[in-house]
């Protein structure tokens, strides 16, 4: 005889999380990057007399700009122990300074595009406001964590985002700077000339540590990730910010006094970022052709596609600051190679939506 059939007492099973929610608990804090480059390539589209390219971008770079804060403050929200952790880990940390940088590029197109003050202005507040919660919170973390990784895992080119998202803000002050009345020159001259001058600083004491990481720890082709490029990009934006302080010294008369420093450090700075350029090349080429580490669409490469676009801009600034027609070349060079970066990687981006979408098989 059959033995009755006991209940079953088992927990339900769950059912398979959503993978929606799964993306959302990931999402990179680097992701501004996308903004960054976005709105560098058409800001040097601008610069070089094509309008429609420049419009076409900050129309879109808007839209991004704001699917990402909602996306951001989604996942804060839903997974603030995740969120807050991030911030303090030391690869995944760096990578919040995106949203400083974004903030500043996209003000600078609200400025240069638009001539819309008053919206660089709220995105300049807004950038200063990030800047200094992430600055003292990320570095303090790092500073008083009891579990730290060892230099050649902890450190990265995302680590230099820090460089870059200080000399944004100097870059967006130069900018708002002769549209606003005395004082308001002086003390927004002086902030940038102030952030410049930090920003160098900064690059000075991690690009020793990434240069030590470099050359005396063994390093894989995964380990040379894409925002290494930023070794090159935070020279070029502070090339740009340099130049911006020498074309508005007549509206700050201190930076007068400062003039020969302020152009030879503009150049020593652009001749870092030149130098870099071949070196990231012949490390890319190893990488991919040596290694054959696999090509694929990687959220990172954004933040390989914004140190080219700042260096056409940059280099077109400096040329225009310092007189230095001979290097007229170099600008439209650089931005046909950041606007072919861009599209490669916002295909990359539309095929990986797409195949997450589930209606393409890769």
């Amino acid at each position: 005889m059959n033995s009755p059939k006991k209940p079953d007492t088992s927990a339900p099973r769950q059912p398979p999380p959503d993978p929606a929610l799964t993306e959302l608990a990931g999402l990179s804090p680097a992701y501004f990057g996308m903004v960054m480059a976005t709105g560098i390539v058409s800001l040097a589209a601008h610069l070089l007399g094509m309008q429609a390219i420049a419009s076409a971008l900050f129309r879109l770079n808007i839209v991004v700009y704001a699917v990402l804060w909602v996306l951001t403050v989604l996942r804060m929200v839903r997974y603030p122990r995740r969120f807050f952790g991030d911030m303090v880990d030391h690869l995944r940390g760096p990578g919040f300074f995106t949203t400083v940088a974004a903030t500043c590029i996209l003000g600078g197109q609200f400025v240069l595009l638009e001539a819309d003050y008053r919206a660089g202005t709220v995105l300049w507040v807004g950038a200063l406001v990030l800047w200094v919660g992430l600055t003292y919170t990320i570095f303090t973390g790092f500073t008083v964590k009891e579990q730290k990784p060892t230099l050649d895992k902890g450190i990265s080119g995302a680590w230099l985002l820090a460089v870059v998202a200080t000399q944004s803000i100097a870059v967006l002050s130069a900018l708002l700077a002769p549209h606003v009345v005395q004082p308001g020159k002086l003390e927004m001259n002086f902030l940038a000339l102030s952030m410049w001058l930090w920003g160098g600083m900064l690059y000075i004491w991690m690009m020793s540590l990434i240069f030590y990481r470099y050359t005396f720890f063994p390093l894989a082709p995964g380990d040379l990730s894409p925002p290494y490029w930023i070794n090159m990009g935070a020279m070029a934006i502070s090339t740009l910010a340099g130049s911006l302080l020498i074309i508005n010294v007549a509206d700050a008369p201190f930076l007068a006094s400062l003039l020969p420093f302020i152009k030879g450090f503009t150049v020593f700075y652009w001749a870092t970022g030149t130098w870099w350029i071949p070196m990231l090349v012949i490390l890319a080429v190893w990488r991919h052709g040596y290694k054959r580490f696999p090509l694929k669409y990687d959220p990172l490469y954004w933040g390989a596609v914004f140190p080219l676009g700042m260096y056409a801009v940059s280099t077109e600034r400096m040329s225009e600051a310092l007189g230095l027609s001979f290097l007229g070349f170099l600008p439209p060079s650089f931005f046909y190679i950041a606007l072919g970066a861009w599209t490669a990687a916002f295909l990359g981006l539309v095929l990986e939506l797409l195949r997450r979408a589930g209606k393409l098989r890769l």
